[in-house]
């Protein structure tokens, strides 16, 4: 019994390798190496197991309260990142976006969705924040996901989500090209 309460009291006074071990399944393990990951949103540690010495990654992520989502009905839901995924992924198909920019465009939307400290938001908003996001992927992804989430009835609002786009483009472009005609203070 007394060795069971030292190993128990072992285990718990270092909590950061307190992993269990994919391979041999003993809680004693030792992290080599960690990084952050993810825009600083994941910690990547690389472990070794203590008694079978192999190695094994693991990622850890803050588990934060998302707001849960307000239909158009009144209804309730639950943040469903899946579904997100499935309709970025949806908009972006045949797309040069790569998956690693979806999955950074996910963790955005959900950062801002937490910063807002509501408890609850309009089904609406998750809609305004992927177009966002994927204006900011593929323009292209951006005019089919609004085709759909604005319900466009015919070939002139597709127009006129194509000018926004460009207008917005072409204020962009102007903002940069003014960054670089401004005298920078070294020079001055």
């Amino acid at each position: 019994m007394m060795a069971f309460i030292e190993a128990f009291l072992h285990q718990i006074s270092d909590i950061g390798s307190a992993m269990r071990c994919p391979f041999c399944g003993t809680l004693d393990t030792k992290v080599v190496d960690s990084r952050l990951v993810s825009e600083s949103a994941q910690v990547r540690r690389r472990r070794t197991c203590i008694h079978c010495h192999e190695r094994f990654t693991t990622f850890e992520v803050a588990e934060l309260q998302i707001p849960k989502l307000i239909k158009s009905d009144g209804s309730r839901e639950s943040f469903d990142e899946d579904k997100l995924r499935n309709g970025i992924i949806k908009a972006i198909e045949k797309r040069p976006v790569s998956s690693e920019a979806v999955e950074t465009a996910i963790t955005r939307i959900k950062e801002k969705m937490q910063a807002t400290g509501e408890r609850e938001l309009p089904s609406r908003w998750t809609g305004e924040a992927v177009m966002d996001e994927l204006q900011r992927l593929d323009q292209v992804a951006y005019v089919r996901f609004a085709s759909v989430y604005r319900s466009f009835k015919d070939i002139s609002e597709f127009r006129e989500a194509i000018d926004r786009l460009e207008s917005n483009s072409a204020d962009s472009q102007a903002l940069a090209e003014d960054k670089e005609q401004a005298p920078k203070e070294d020079e001055e």
